[in-house]
């Protein structure tokens, strides 16, 4: 009776053997766990969210599923794809017209596509030099151009901008562009759904930099700087120019990042291979640009980083001056 028992024992014993290598064998077919049965999802980089708003040449060797992605994640101020026939001749670009509104809708999208001659000047340059930031930065007038206390910012110790002081672009016309596009992008931003303010807590700078790879011109705009202090929505202390903020944190923390791309100049001394573009990078959770672009720990701040991007030249504020005559004002820093 012992033997049979060992028998039974060492019979059942080897029939779970057989049977887990048995199912083992055959679980990549049959028992695929989550991870295994799913494909990998390919991870975005910032060099992919520039090539695909870039020419064809420069979008083609991103993954589709990246690409098609991260298309679902922009929020187009200007349409991506230049419409009609080019209206350079008729674009009305006159200095100290650099309101929104003072030209027609197609006029102001044009001048995102093809902007002024120093700007698309500008933007071969980038190119040209290899993406070098001092190319940018020797264009800059040595004047010094002291910050003012903006909105009461010195009363809170607040400094807004990364030295006291600002500079101009030599050229004129690029100052003057460079406030068209804080206007403009106040002024469409509602269109998709993002409604700034031009003030020290909100909207007010950008990061002027050069493309990895191509040298391509851009400024990563970032609105909804300052949020104000809220234990349960927002409890991170920002520092003393937090201080006074009205700025709410809601869904509209995603659309913060504002892209501007100049033109892409092509190997030719004259032709253009991308037109420029003005788009909201919508980084809502979930989406491709706040799993893979934005860094862990601001996911919070749903930021991108200009870093990321390129070769950071200068930051450009348009500040509140207070001023009569000039309310707002260009610094470059």
């Amino acid at each position: 009776m012992v033997m049979t028992n060992l028998s039974l024992s060492f019979s059942f014993a080897l029939f779970l053997s057989l049977s887990f290598t048995a199912s083992s064998s055959l679980r990549p077919f049959f028992f695929k766990t989550s991870s295994e049965a799913l494909p990998s999802i390919p991870k975005a980089t910032p060099s992919d969210l520039l090539s695909v708003l870039g020419s064809k040449p420069q979008w083609l060797p991103v993954n589709p599923i990246v690409a098609k992605e991260l298309k679902s994640c922009f929020k187009f101020l200007v349409p991506f794809t230049p419409t009609g026939v080019k209206m350079e001749s008729s674009v009305r670009w006159v200095l100290g017209l650099t309101k929104v509104g003072g030209r027609s809708r197609r006029e102001e999208d044009e001048l995102i596509w093809w902007p002024p001659g120093p700007v698309l000047e500008l933007a071969r340059l980038a190119v040209d030099s290899g993406g070098d930031p001092a190319a940018i930065q020797r264009l800059l007038d040595p004047t010094i151009i002291p910050v003012p206390s903006v909105e009461g910012s010195n009363e809170t110790r607040c400094q807004l901008t990364r030295t006291p002081y600002g500079r101009h672009f030599i050229s004129e016309e690029l100052n003057l562009y460079l406030e068209f596009l804080f206007e403009l992008i106040v002024a469409r931003g509602p269109s998709v759904g993002l409604n700034i303010t031009l003030n020290r807590y909100d909207f007010f700078h950008g990061h002027v930099f050069l493309s990895v790879g191509s040298g391509r011109l851009g400024i990563l705009f970032h609105a909804k700087e300052y949020p104000a202090y809220d234990e349960e929505v927002f409890p991170y202390n920002m520092g003393f120019c937090q201080k006074g903020s009205n700025v709410k944190y809601d869904d509209s923390m995603n659309l913060r990042n504002i892209l501007w791309l100049a033109p892409l100049p092509s190997n030719s001394a004259k032709s253009w291979v991308a037109p420029g573009v003005l788009v909201v990078l919508d980084a809502h959770p979930g989406g491709i640009i706040y799993r893979d672009i934005i860094p862990d720990y601001v996911k919070f701040a749903r930021t991108i980083y200009e870093d990321d991007l390129g070769d950071v030249a200068v930051d450009v504020n348009y500040l509140n001056i207070g001023l009569a005559t000039t309310k707002y004002r260009i610094f470059i820093c």
